[in-house]
């Protein structure tokens, strides 16, 4: 029986091996576009309204028209994750530029592209979960907001990616950025937290970070269960001589920290915090999702 149709293009499903665009995609030719990603648990979405939220709010700083309303969005996104018959997946937004010539003027670019991918996801195998990530600092700084501001999620992801190759280089599992300061700003995909004396921080947008979705609904869970939770800045230092550290992310969820350039955090194991918000968080998605 042929497979149902998998990646929705402006409108229409398309089969995996049919769902192609443009090479003259300003998407692909410059990294011009925006994206988000988004979990479904369950069937259902989980934070989605927030992502397109963020998603419109990337597209407006680089004067990117989408060219769906919001509940058009989110109506789309439901019918191509019902369309694959999956529940438990992850769902890839992309609006690009759309195409136009070899060119940088995006104002001769045509209709922008809405695409949808959804699939499956395991960012990290499970056992990381349970004894923890090591991460390595790198020498990749993350990108000043004077360059290209790290709030918006654009389709130019090569800072992070070089931030990555550098860590996979070092043997370790993630990179933590620090900022043209010397700030901690975030890892190479995901944002980080320490807890010290039994209070929670995470670096402020200012430093340099993308706002996380899953990051602000860890910081709600925290203060929601009396816990202190302040936006500070950090540097290595600060890592070192934490008592427990770990990341937050649409894919990663959350995930402890056990080492930082070879360094152990705390005892060298998942601290009582991160596993408390943990099972917190997959307490909350159970009733969540949306």
């Amino acid at each position: 029986m042929e497979l149902a149709p998998r990646v929705y293009i402006n409108g229409k499903l398309y089969g995996k091996e049919e769902a192609c665009i443009s090479v003259y995609d300003h998407g692909l030719l410059y990294g011009d576009g925006v994206f988000e990603g988004i979990r479904a648990y369950k069937g259902k979405l989980f934070r989605c309204r927030e992502h397109i939220d963020r998603l419109f709010a990337s597209a407006r700083a680089i004067n990117l028209e989408i060219p769906m309303a919001k509940e058009e969005l989110h109506a789309a996104i439901r019918h191509t994750l019902e369309s694959n018959g999956l529940t438990d997946a992850y769902v890839r937004l992309i609006v690009t530029r759309g195409i136009g010539d070899l060119g940088l003027n995006p104002y001769e670019c045509g209709r922008p592209q809405v695409i949808i991918i959804t699939d499956s996801i395991a960012l990290y195998p499970a056992e990381y979960y349970e004894k923890g990530l090591e991460l390595v600092t790198v020498s990749t700084i993350r990108m000043p907001a004077n360059a290209l501001n790290p709030r918006i999620k654009s389709l130019n992801y090569l800072n992070n990616i070089l931030a990555k190759m550098e860590c996979i280089q070092a043997g370790a599992h993630e990179a933590v950025m620090l900022n043209k300061d010397g700030f901690v700003a975030e890892c190479s995909g995901d944002n980080i937290f320490i807890v010290k004396d039994g209070r929670l921080a995470t670096p402020p947008v200012d430093a340099g970070i993308l706002e996380g979705i899953t990051r602000q609904v860890v910081m709600e869970l925290a203060r929601g269960a009396g816990m202190e939770v302040s936006e500070k800045e950090m540097t290595p230092f600060d890592l070192y001589v934490a008592d427990e550290c770990f990341l937050t992310g649409t894919a990663a969820e959350i995930i402890p920290v056990v080492r930082i350039d070879r360094r152990d955090i705390g005892d060298g194991r998942p601290g009582p915090t991160t596993l408390k918000l943990l099972r917190m968080f997959r307490d909350h998605i159970a009733g969540a999702a949306e």
